[in-house]
């Protein structure tokens, strides 16, 4: 093996794990759990309570919207109670045409895990991710919170 091919071995060993640590580096900048940001480019950072920044999002604030949108993402058991009439079928994915996971009888309590958004269902774009037993998608439309408004997923 000549010099020239070995020194062309090592400068291109040398490049790739000069990218693989820089793409190390970058993953816990890009791990962030989000607190605050959904990806939209809107700042969800808390602002009192109030909703005024947020252009495209107002007015959703219906029974299990966007109360307290934007909490910086603080963790806890978030509870809530269903309301829709009759019962809900929660899904496997935050949109009404994915397939049915379980039933919840109206009136009975469930655990939010956390809030994404995804079909709007009567103006209401926000889903929660239930974790009774079955991990599983709800509206938020039906499901009116007990306590702190949860955080996004």
């Amino acid at each position: 093996m000549s010099l020239r091919s070995s020194l062309a071995r090592g400068l291109a060993i040398a490049a790739a794990t000069g990218v693989l640590l820089t793409g190390v580096a970058a993953v816990p900048a890009a791990a962030d759990d989000g607190a605050g940001d959904d990806g939209s480019g809107l700042n969800l950072q808390s602002d009192g309570g109030q909703d005024a920044g947020l252009t495209g999002l107002d007015g959703l604030t219906g029974t299990g919207g966007l109360d307290g949108f934007g909490n910086g993402g603080s963790a806890g058991p978030y509870r809530g109670v269903v309301t829709a009439r009759g019962g809900l079928w929660l899904l496997d994915r935050p949109d009404r045409g994915s397939r049915r996971v379980r039933f919840v009888p109206e009136g009975d309590p469930v655990s939010i895990f956390c809030r994404t958004t995804g079909d709007f269902v009567l103006g209401t774009p926000v889903w929660y991710l239930l974790t009774d037993g079955t991990w599983a998608w709800g509206t938020a439309r039906y499901i009116r919170n007990a306590g702190p408004t949860p955080r996004w997923c």
